[in-house]
Formats: structure tokens, C-alpha cells, sequence
């Protein structure tokens, strides 16, 4: 069949979305037409594309297939485009990076601000959510990860090495006996992740603080570390997320520290496309400067 990129477009939408009324959003047109193109491209292919349910559509096994052709299809235009642009100007377009909601609650904002200053015809998303995000299916351009994967086409550049430790506010500190070592944490009000949520082995700090029970869990950093800013407990906090809070102070710091990385994982395919060459490169050194700056002030 003569498929032409209209076609594949309006099923990327689909298979990012999980839904016909999501593609319809991105693509502005209603999701009664979304069906139709769909269906009419189903047709055409002879196989189904999606497994349809009541909670959304995903892909088949030759809707699987199809995606891989489909995304170099989307690079190759994405790359004539930038040809036509020229690669002198400022950064255009919409750039969407999936991180861990440390990175991006504490770190990204202030980064990313500073690059779309710079880029007035920039959009930039950040999509804040504790789990782990599919290059493949493009639910983001790049990933700030907390470990780098070993499998799949993809470009793994190390950003940063951070630092966290225990913490707690000064009204916790005052209204408990001293913590002094670490055994002395026992019998204290621990915050820290959900046991059987954490979804990357480098997130398992507890473990590693010696502490079996955690009083206040959440698979959010924020939460933890708001838990911690209103005297709730104490919690392994990232040491750039503490000048944001007063009164947090670090608990143990010559005895419990630790260092983890962040990594920035794109797509392997996407190294060719100039524009998130550039934005990934000034990512990576606002970054850097950002943690470092944060971490000073502790």
C-alpha cells in the first residue's frame, strides 16, 4: 500500500496517547475521525493495530512492528525540517523530558527556565513521574535517569553526581532525643519511599540507612521531603533539595552520606536531529551548574 505520513502520524498519536480522544487533543481533530483514519489504516495493513479495552488502546504485535518503521519515518521529517530551518537560529519547537520527580521538582524548573530564556520560541514539558518512561514509544524526546539501562537503541550520556543524606527539621531535632549515631536512629519516626513502589534499586536508601520500618512512605520525593519540612520524621533527602526548605537540617552527616548519578537517555536514532543535540548539550552543563550551586548552600 501507498501509506503516507499523515497516516503514521495519526497512529503515533494513538499509540502515545492510549486513547482516541488523547491523540484527538494532540493532533486537533475530533477522536471520532481518529478512529476512522485508524480503522481505514488497519484495513489497508490487513492486521490489527491496537488491542481495544475499556481502559485504552494498545498496540498489537504488528502495531509493534509498525511503530519502529513509523518513529524513523517522524525522525526523517523531523530532520528535514531542521534542514530547512537552518541550525544558526535559537531553538524552536516542543522538547518533552521525562525525569524522576527529584530531579524534576528541585533541579529542571530553574534549568530548563534558563534555557527557554534564551529560546523565546522554545516549549519546553516536563513530565514529573516516579517510574520508568519508554524512549520507543516517544513518551518523552530524553530521560534524566537514576541509573543508566543497558537495553534498547539508546545514547546514555552521565550528567551528574549528586548526594543525599539524612535529614530532618529543627523542630523534629529539639522535641527528640539526639541522634548522634545511627543506632540512635531507632525508635524515630523515619520517612521514606513505599516499599514495593520503588521502581530503580538506586532509590532504595532506607535499605542502606540500616532502617527496617519507614513510619511515613510515599513514592513521591516531594511528599517525603514536605513530610520531613513539617517535622513529620526524618528522611534520606537529596542535598539539593534542602535549600529550598529553612529549618531542614542534615542528621549524621559524617557518618551516613550517599552518592548517586543522574543520566540523560535519548533515543539512539535521535543523535542525528540537531535541535535536541543542542538542547540535550545545554541540559547537561545547566544541570551540572544547578546541582552544584544547590549543594554548596548545605
Amino acid at each position: 500500500m501507498d501509506m503516507q505520513w499523515d497516516d503514521l502520524r495519526v497512529f503515533l498519536a494513538v499509540a502515545r496517547a492510549e486513547s482516541l480522544s488523547g491523540a484527538g487533543r494532540v493532533l486537533r481533530i475530533d477522536p471520532a475521525t481518529v478512529g476512522r483514519r485508524i480503522a481505514r489504516l488497519e484495513t489497508d495493513l490487513g492486521a490489527p493495530l491496537f488491542a481495544k479495552s475499556p481502559t485504552g488502546y494498545a498496540l498489537s504485535d504488528a502495531g509493534q512492528r509498525l511503530m519502529t518503521h513509523a518513529v524513523r519515518v517522524e525522525q526523517a521529517v523531523e530532520g528535514v525540517s531542521e534542514e530547512m530551518a537552518g541550525r544558526s537560529g535559537g531553538l524552536t519547537g516542543q522538547i518533552r523530558i521525562g525525569a524522576p520527580d527529584g530531579a524534576a521538582n528541585f533541579v529542571l524548573p530553574q534549568v530548563c527556565a534558563r534555557i527557554a530564556r534564551n529560546n523565546p520560541d522554545l516549549e519546553v514539558q516536563i513530565v514529573a513521574l516516579p517510574r520508568l518512561f519508554s524512549l520507543t514509544r516517544r513518551e518523552a524526546d530524553m530521560v534524566v535517569a537514576v541509573s543508566p539501562p543497558t537495553a534498547g537503541r539508546l545514547s546514555v550520556q552521565k550528567i551528574t553526581d549528586y548526594h543525599l543524606h539524612l535529614a530532618a527539621h529543627r523542630s523534629y531535632l529539639r522535641q527528640h532525643p539526639p541522634i548522634e549515631r545511627r543506632e540512635d536512629l531507632h525508635g524515630h519516626r523515619m520517612v521514606g519511599y513505599i516499599q514495593d513502589m520503588i521502581f530503580d534499586k538506586e532509590l532504595d536508601y532506607m535499605r542502606e540507612a540500616g532502617v527496617e520500618r519507614v513510619n511515613l512512605a510515599s513514592n513521591s520525593v516531594s511528599v517525603q521531603v514536605n513530610w520531613v519540612r513539617q517535622g513529620g520524621g526524618i528522611g534520606v533527602v537529596h542535598d539539593f533539595s534542602i535549600p529550598w526548605f529553612r529549618g531542614v537540617r542534615k542528621v549524621l552527616a559524617d557518618d551516613f552520606s550517599l552518592t548517586r548519578s543522574f543520566y540523560l537517555v535519548r533515543h539512539a536514532d535521535d543523535r542525528r536531529l540537531e535541535r535536541l543535540n543542542r538542547f540535550a548539550a545545554a541540559l547537561v552543563e545547566e544541570t551540572r551548574a544547578e546541582v552544584a550551586r544547590l549543594e554548596a548552600l548545605t
